[in-house]
């Protein structure tokens, strides 16, 4: 009986010695995962400034879309070719405000390229 006692012995501190080292490499996975969640929630959360650019593509576009109809409308009025002017301004406007959108958001693209390091290149 008392060998039984003794292999029983070291076979429990075996266990909790297992057990504890087990408990120690998840410990220390806990704390890794714990200081990426935490590098991962200090990153600068974005302000307003994606309002911001909307509100700057909204009227990139609004903008060329009015300012072609008014031309077209202008153009109607002294030569008399209603609505042909007013019709065609407009298509000519909505262009615009397309390309204007275009340009407006690929140089926002190389500039937040530019911001990340990535200098604007592409990777392939």
């Amino acid at each position: 009986m008392a060998a039984q006692d003794g292999n029983s012995d070291k076979a429990a501190s075996a266990s909790d010695a297992a057990l504890a080292r087990r408990l120690e490499r998840l410990s220390r996975d806990l704390e890794s995962e714990k200081k990426e969640r935490s590098e991962a929630e200090a990153r600068p959360k974005t302000d307003n400034a994606g309002y911001g650019l909307a509100f700057r593509l909204a009227s990139e576009f609004v903008a060329g879309v009015i300012v072609g109809a008014a031309i077209g409308w202008g153009l109607d009025r002294m030569a008399g070719t209603s609505p042909w002017g007013l019709i065609g301004f407009l298509l000519l406007g909505f262009c615009a405000g397309v390309v204007n959108v275009i340009r407006a958001s690929g140089g926002m693209a190389s500039s937040a390229n530019a911001e990340d390091g990535q200098g604007g290149e592409r990777s392939e």
